[in-house]
């Protein structure tokens, strides 16, 4: 009933920026938290970022200070300024949304986008 479309992945020099945005759509009523996941070729997917529904955020060490997650709750949308991009920030990124849609309770992920960071 939910579903999430990404984009603004890409190729990026070291020291570059990229935004990435994941829109979502369906009957939804409310949304809880909203997050970026990573996965990178071999690797465990791991939590980037969060922000609650209250506006916390939450960042993993390695990308702090360099990423801002937001969200905008009239476009329910969540994004993700990626900053100061180094190469090991290669990988697939997905976005993750908790809420209630239809009246049930929903976890959805996006489709994932590729960012790669090299010279």
């Amino acid at each position: 009933q939910v579903q999430l479309v990404e984009s603004g992945g890409g190729l990026v020099q070291p020291g570059g920026s990229l935004r990435l945005s994941c829109a979502a759509s369906g009957s939804i009523i409310s949304i809880n938290d909203m997050g970026w996941y990573r996965q990178a070729p071999g690797k465990q997917r791991e939590l980037v970022a969060v922000i609650t529904s209250g506006g916390t955020t939450n960042y993993a060490d390695s990308v702090k200070g360099r990423f801002t997650i937001s969200r905008d709750n009239a476009q329910k949308t969540v994004h993700l300024q990626m900053n100061s991009l180094k190469p090991e920030d290669t990988a697939v990124y997905y976005c993750n949304l908790d809420g209630i849609a239809g009246w049930r309770r929903f976890n959805s992920w996006g489709q994932g986008t590729q960012v790669t960071v090299s010279s």
